[in-house]
This record gives structure tokens, C-alpha cells and sequence, in this order.
């Protein structure tokens, strides 16, 4: 019996970690980032993400904090009418994803 209530428990505090490790970033704490950390301008970011699909728009972006590391979340449309989902580290500016949306 110990052990299932361990378990259990353990289960319970490994849930709740893992729903600890993303989360929205609000416009107020963009601001407050630390001031040694110099980040991509936003900007730049979208040009990246927007020539990866010329001629596509912008349909919502979105700055997130996921295991420690800022992530600048960028959705856009093509000119096909096809979505696609572009993340990218706001410290490099490297693209870590760049998929169509399902």
C-alpha cells in the first residue's frame, strides 16, 4: 500500500513539473527580462519566420518560456491558404521548428 501512495504521488508531482515547463511569457515580463540577456527583435524574428514561406502572412505569434529558454512562436498562412508553425530562440534567432500546422 506504501508503495502504490508513493507512486501515486510521485506521478502527481511529475505532472505538475511537466505542466510547469512552458508557459506564456506576457508582454509586461517581456519587458523585464534579465538585462544581460539581449534577445532577437521581435521584428527580425517574424522576417525569419516570413521567409521561410514568401508571400505568406502572419497570423498570431507568441512568446513562450519553455525549459528555461525563451521561444518566439510564430503562425502564419500562405499564399495557398496552408498553415505552418515556425519556433524560434529569441537569444540566436535559429529556427528550431518549422512544420504545417495539422
Amino acid at each position: 500500500m506504501k508503495f502504490l501512495t508513493a507512486l501515486a504521488a510521485a506521478s502527481i508531482i511529475a505532472s505538475a513539473a511537466g505542466l510547469a515547463q512552458a508557459r506564456d511569457v506576457g508582454p509586461d515580463e517581456a519587458l523585464k527580462l534579465p538585462g544581460a540577456v539581449t534577445i532577437v527583435a521581435f521584428d527580425q524574428l517574424e522576417a525569419t519566420a516570413l521567409a521561410l514561406h514568401p508571400g505568406s502572412m502572419l497570423q498570431e505569434t507568441d512568446l513562450d518560456e519553455e525549459y528555461g529558454r525563451y521561444l518566439y512562436q510564430v503562425e502564419l498562412r500562405d499564399a495557398n491558404g496552408v498553415e505552418w508553425d515556425v519556433e524560434l530562440d529569441v537569444l540566436t534567432g535559429q529556427v528550431l521548428k518549422n512544420h504545417q500546422d495539422t
